[in-house]
C-alpha cells in the first residue's frame, strides 16, 4: 500500500468532501480517502498495483477540483 497527501484547491464545503471521498473511494484499489478542508488536502491510501496515482488525480479533477 502507498499513502499520499495531495494538495487540492477548490474544496470548501461538505458537498466537496462527499464528492471527492465518494468518487475516489469508489475506485478499485483505493482503501482509504480522507479530505481535510482546512488544509486543502486529500490523504489517499491505495494499492499501486491496482490503480495509478494519475488515475486518482484524474478522478479528483473530474469532480471539478484542481490537484496541485
Amino acid at each position: 500500500m502507498e499513502k499520499v497527501t495531495l494538495n487540492v484547491q477548490g474544496m470548501s464545503c461538505g458537498h466537496c468532501v462527499k464528492a471527492v471521498e465518494g468518487s475516489v473511494g469508489a475506485l478499485s484499489g483505493v482503501s482509504t480517502v480522507k479530505v481535510d478542508l482546512k488544509a486543502s488536502t486529500v490523504d489517499v491510501e491505495f494499492n499501486q498495483q491496482e490503480i495509478s496515482l494519475d488515475k486518482i488525480k484524474e478522478t479528483i479533477d473530474d469532480q471539478g477540483y484542481d490537484v496541485l
